[in-house]
């Protein structure tokens, strides 16, 4: 796609936009999942959702998947006990979900596993349907993590449970 029509894409997407398919009762699902998940796993989840790219981003051509490993380092996912953090990124311009994870986690899960529950997310919000998509690819991503990283002790809440909305 052209750098031109990209940019108008995410010049139209706004935070209004984001809120409509994300609104607040959705959000508050979207975090009593990821807590409820974490119960049953030692991973830590956390879901960024993000209207647009920053439009200088757009014209140096930065991909959703450079934007992610970008907040993965921003908002310190990485920073945890177990080297587990898990951030799933929507980017709503570009139709995008990115899944970037820790060491730890990377290693456990194979590829098709995310994109497994990236398919998930992008066939649900194809017909427009955020709230139950993204519900459906937290718990298919819960029961992988819980495989994968079972909860043996009394597990730390080390990173927020609440998605961002930027």
């Amino acid at each position: 796609m052209n750098t031109f029509m990209r940019f108008f894409r995410h010049l139209r997407h706004t935070r209004a936009a984001a809120r409509a398919a994300f609104p607040p009762a959705t959000l508050l699902a979207i975090q009593a999942c990821i807590g409820a998940g974490e119960t049953q796993h030692r991973a830590e989840v956390r879901l960024v959702i993000e209207a647009a790219l920053p439009l200088g981003a757009v014209l140096r051509n930065e991909s959703s998947r450079a934007r992610a490993h970008e907040l993965f380092s921003h908002y310190r996912i990485w920073d945890t006990e177990e080297n587990s953090g898990v951030l799933i990124y929507l980017n709503l311009a570009d139709h995008r979900v990115e899944i970037v994870t820790d060491r730890t986690v990377g290693r456990a899960l194979k590829r098709v596993d995310w994109e497994s529950v990236c398919s998930t997310m992008t066939r649900s919000f194809a017909d427009g349907i955020y709230h139950d998509g993204t519900l459906e690819a937290l718990a298919q991503l819960n029961r992988l993590l819980a495989l994968h990283f079972p909860q043996t002790s009394q597990h730390k809440n080390e990173i927020s449970n609440r998605p961002l909305m930027l």
